[in-house]
């Protein structure tokens, strides 16, 4: 099995089975405009898109940065996984709470143990590691701003859901939970 195939392998594992288990979140009480979401939803299905599909594909999508040995690729390979494996102890720690679009559940609540006590948004976090070593591993131009793309997505779609659960959920609960623990990458800014 070559890098390529193990990582796409990953990848496919992991979309089917987060598909498969949204069945299992509660439905959603309230949620934003379709017009506030639509910022995030455009930069991370461009991001994909290019990630996924642009490098190599594309024209002007061949050039590379770097060209990596095996032992390199395999060690991205690693990464992405890890990335991925982090997502999910994040939406199992959620559990019924979890949502693939910013909403608030009927009994929401700040969750700010288990991975939320290291970032407010691993899901993100480890969805950032993931695609990042995705594109590093062929060190395409176009992979690597699919993976920054990505990123703005999810950054745009954090800062959505921290302003909406501030609202329902109310700012002293939430700017407590943001002033203890970092956005995206821990250690980091909070």
């Amino acid at each position: 099995m070559t890098p390529e195939i193990a990582v796409l392998a990953i990848w496919s594992l992991w979309l089917v089975s987060w598909i498969v288990a949204a069945r299992w979140s509660d439905s959603a009480a309230k949620r934003p405009s379709f017009g506030d979401e639509l910022p995030y939803r455009a930069a991370t299905v461009a991001g994909a898109l290019l990630l996924f599909l642009g490098s190599g594909r594309l024209p002007y999508s061949d050039p590379r940065l770097w060209f990596l040995d095996e032992g390199a690729v395999w060690l991205l390979v690693a990464v992405a996984a890890l990335g991925l494996l982090f997502t999910w102890w994040a939406r199992l720690y959620l559990g019924r709470l979890w949502s693939s679009s910013v909403t608030q559940k009927t009994v929401h609540r700040v969750v700010d143990t288990g991975p939320y006590a290291i970032v407010r948004h691993p899901i993100y976090t480890g969805l950032i590691a993931a695609v990042f070593a995705t594109a590093a591993m062929n060190g395409a131009v176009v992979g690597l701003a699919g993976a920054a793309l990505m990123t703005v997505g999810f950054w745009l779609k954090a800062r959505l859901e921290e302003r909406f659960l501030r609202q329902q959920l109310g700012a002293g609960a939430y700017d407590s939970y943001r002033r203890r623990v970092p956005m995206l990458i821990p250690f980091g800014p909070r």
